[in-house]
């Protein structure tokens, strides 16, 4: 039986940065990874980077127009090179682990024996690994809701449908969530006829009501379909065309799709772990429950990143993995209440991005608030990016002046959204980002008109 300091179960953001850390301390670690084609995790192999450079040929493709055929033309060369980039990251990631002394990547699956003894199924030998220390850092997968015919050859999730050669003329999106909507605006500017079914009869609800109108007045005027308060029933297959029966109180819609994408969220993946023999607890979503420094119940296993139900983003990955090894390595200071605000996007066209409370949530938690208001179409930049429409909202406490949320649906928002977050952090009032100098012509200098209206409220 093999003894190592560390295994980290999981090669994506959280598990990558943690091994180095690891091992440039001098700790023999084991990093175990189901699949060759996962090396960096989720993001850069089907999330976050394939969909973002799809997104970018996307809105390239969109302003070219075109025949149908160039249309095709030009997403199959789109999927070419989102190929080309995730096969060099992969590459990269690889060995930037496995060329360290002091790590071994093992292509297999874990599952728990006993809190610090694993048994791995590899692609040679399967062997057990004793560990001082385990670290879950498994990610998370697709929810597939128990829809019949949500099984066949035509119905896809975010990971599949981005390998898909060609280009759906009909798209039927089930979900109106994050996902939902960067598809949709995404595959509409590739040029498919695009339908998106929810259940729920408000738009992106937990957003900004204003926020969230622009949102659905601009996917609208695009050509986007938006069905809410429609329950998916069933997903037929004809053999020329996928059909997706729903049901909206008396009514009975027959959608046809050349392609279905399921777009019903993620959840935790511990499918194989045998966690129960782990003895850790799970919370109610399912996720590794875990303390403020990211131990769980159990005292030699941490948890990091998607795998703990939380926030599913990238970025908290990495700062799961800071959390770590400031516990481990460091003077344990930092904890997931020293995140501060905690900013995200969705890369429509133009993308959303939120840092902080909506209005509802501001006033809900005893604010007296101000709010603010600033037309996309009225900054300079917007227009010169040939991207006026859109939507920007600041909220303020009206007895502080503090920043209590920003709402940015416009060019560079994800962008914006950064700078607004520093602000709330460091807990400057809003004049401060009103009275700013920024360069001349960008879109950080709506700032200072967005919350120059602040006044005015």
């Amino acid at each position: 039986m093999k003894h190592v300091d560390a295994v980290i179960i999981g090669f994506g953001t959280a598990g990558k940065a943690l091994a180095l850390a690891l091992a440039n301390s001098g700790l023999q670690v084991c990093v175990i990874e189901q699949s060759e084609h996962m090396y960096g995790g989720t993001c850069p192999n089907v999330a976050c980077i394939p969909t973002k450079e799809l997104v970018h040929a996307s809105e390239l493709s969109q302003a070219l127009g075109g025949s149908p055929e160039q249309r095709q033309e030009r997403y199959e060369a789109a999927i070419d090179d989102k190929d080309r980039l995730v096969r060099w990251l992969r590459v990269n990631n690889y060995h930037g682990l496995a060329n360290h002394p002091h790590i071994s990547v093992v292509d297999g699956t874990a599952s728990f024996v006993t809190s610090n003894l694993l048994h791995i199924e590899s692609n040679t030998v399967p062997e057990d690994v004793e560990a001082d220390a385990v670290f879950i850092a498994t990610g998370s997968r697709p929810v597939m809701p128990d829809i019949p015919g949500i099984d066949g050859r035509r119905v896809h999730t975010s990971e599949t449908l981005i390998d898909v050669r060609i280009l759906p003329e009909r798209l039927v999106i089930v979900g109106a969530g994050y996902i939902g909507m960067e598809f949709a605006s995404m595959y509409c500017n590739f040029g498919s006829q695009v339908t998106v079914v929810q259940d729920g009869r408000e738009f992106l609800p937990r957003e900004d009501c204003d926020i969230a109108q622009a949102v659905r007045e601009s996917l609208e005027g695009r050509g986007i379909r938006l069905e809410l308060g429609v329950r998916v029933t069933a997903i037929e297959d004809d053999g020329s065309q996928a059909i997706v029966v729903a049901q909206r109180d008396n009514e009975t819609l027959r959608l046809p799709a050349d392609a279905v994408l399921v777009a019903a969220g993620r959840r935790p993946n511990l499918d194989g772990l045998n966690i129960q023999a782990s003895g850790v607890d799970l919370t109610q979503r399912g996720g590794v429950d875990t303390d403020d420094h990211l131990r769980s119940t159990v005292p030699n296993v941490w948890a990091l990143g998607d795998v703990r139900g939380k926030q599913q983003f990238t970025y908290i990955a990495y700062d799961d993995y800071r959390i770590v090894a400031s516990d481990l390595l460091g003077d344990g200071s930092r904890t997931t209440r020293s995140r501060g605000a905690v900013p995200y996007a969705i890369f429509t066209t133009p993308p959303f991005a939120r840092v902080g409370m909506t209005e509802r949530e501001a006033r809900e938690a005893g604010h007296a608030v101000k709010t603010a208001l600033l037309l996309g179409e009225n900054v300079i930049r917007a227009r010169i990016l040939d991207e006026p429409s859109g939507l920007l909202k600041a909220v303020v406490d009206a007895d502080t002046g503090q920043i209590l949320g920003v709402h940015l649906f416009c060019a560079d928002s994800p962008e914006l959204a950064n700078l607004a977050k520093l602000a709330m952090d460091a807990q400057v009032p809003y004049t401060v980002m009103r009275d700013a100098i920024y360069t001349h012509p960008t879109m950080a200098e709506a700032f200072n008109n967005l919350f120059a209206a602040i006044d005015a409220s």
